[in-house]
């Protein structure tokens, strides 16, 4: 289903008493609002999105508008700091008008601005913090500072109503195995180098693959047509995971092998795929076996990827275990995802003094004290 004006609303988890037991989230404190009404603005990379969440008096949480807009470029190139954010300044004032006009609401009826303080790239960062704070004082609505790693968890837990699941965080820019314990969401293993997804993407400039809709998709559809399996390194250290020096090998050895008609840009697709999800799959496994946990969550834009998903559930199948994974509209990055962490943490009390919106590239998932969740 595609987002839609009212009466056309996504369900984003029922936060009735057992549904938040389920969750694991903390009951309202005393004086929390009987409504509340959260828009979210996500621009952290070459996606720029406005969303809107309302938990209604009943405790249901839904999502009513979601509208993004993806800055494309080129085959072949990525995407520079400066041309996203002006990409992100062109759009995300039609995007907030979009996000009301299809949620049937009007500013007055909005109860806080929640917005990605990082990590991400500091320029779009900016862009987007701009406007939630100039919408914050034209409305005279409060701010709330997101984690952007913390909102896709966040995300994928209302979305596949998950209580205390292991999350493999695949993205562009983030590569992480988190588990929660203590009010903080504790990382244990991630890539020490490259990001899954820059591997990807770096790899489709290699075979000068379209932008459109995402290097990753191309690579997924051309994997598809491969048969020859191509052996690449595999590198898992403990708990963590590198990419770069398969990359490297494939940018040399895989671009030679090509040139001599031993494989074909399919088969080295394939075979990229095949390893780096074996390596995600593996750690993953592992962070279970030491959790005792009973379920995995995967989140970020390279969660929509359905051969990861489909070896993560061989994965968890085997151990009688319980996969969720979303697609494209929650996966990627979105801005219900930011107001779906924001209302968590207002609804708890919690807001951004105007002097505590400032951005940064770095912020750590664990860095962030997860005030909604039991501990």
């Amino acid at each position: 289903a595609g987002t839609g004006a009212r009466g056309r609303r996504f369900r984003a988890a029922r936060a009735t008493a057992s549904a938040m037991e389920a969750l694991g989230n903390l009951p309202l404190p005393d004086g929390a609002p009987a409504r509340t009404v959260a828009l979210g603005i996500e621009g952290s990379a070459n996606k720029i999105g406005v969303g809107i969440i309302v938990r209604e008096p009943t405790g249901d949480y839904n999502i009513l508008s979601n509208p993004r807009k993806t800055y494309i470029t080129p085959a072949g190139q990525g995407f520079l700091p400066r041309e996203t954010a002006w990409h992100h300044q062109v759009h995300v004032v039609a995007l907030v008008r979009t996000a009301l006009q299809q949620a049937g609401l009007s500013p007055s009826d909005v109860s806080c601005i929640c917005f990605t303080k990082g990590p991400g790239m500091g320029a779009p960062l900016r862009s987007c913090a701009v406007c939630a704070r100039t919408l914050s004082l034209l409305w005279g609505v409060p701010l709330v500072a997101v984690n952007h790693c913390v909102a896709h968890i966040e995300m994928g837990r209302a979305i596949g109503r998950c209580g205390d699941p292991v999350v493999l965080y695949v993205s562009g820019g983030n590569t992480q195995v988190i588990a929660y314990s203590d009010r903080r969401y504790r990382i244990f293993g991630e890539s020490i180098d490259k990001a899954v997804g820059n591997c990807l993407d770096c790899f489709a400039r290699v075979l000068n693959l379209s932008n459109d809709p995402s290097p990753g998709y191309n690579i997924e559809q051309m994997a598809l047509r491969g048969s020859k399996y191509v052996e690449l390194p595999y590198v898992v250290k403990g708990m963590d995971v590198s990419f770069s020096g398969l990359l490297t090998y494939l940018e040399t050895e895989g671009v030679a092998k090509l040139k001599r008609g031993e494989c074909t840009a399919e088969d080295l697709c394939f075979s990229l795929q095949e390893t780096i999800f074996a390596m995600l799959v593996e750690i993953t496994e592992r962070a279970m076996a030491h959790c005792g946990a009973d379920s995995v969550l995967i989140v970020g834009g390279v969660g929509c990827n359905k051969r990861l998903q489909a070896m993560m559930e061989a994965m968890t199948t085997d151990r009688g275990a319980k996969l969720s994974a979303m697609d494209h509209r929650y996966c990627i990055d979105n801005g219900a995802m930011i107001a779906q962490a924001g209302i968590f943490a207002f609804d708890m009390g919690l807001t951004s003094p105007m002097s505590d919106t400032w951005c940064t590239q770095r912020f750590r998932t664990d860095a962030v004290e997860v005030i909604w969740r039991r501990a």
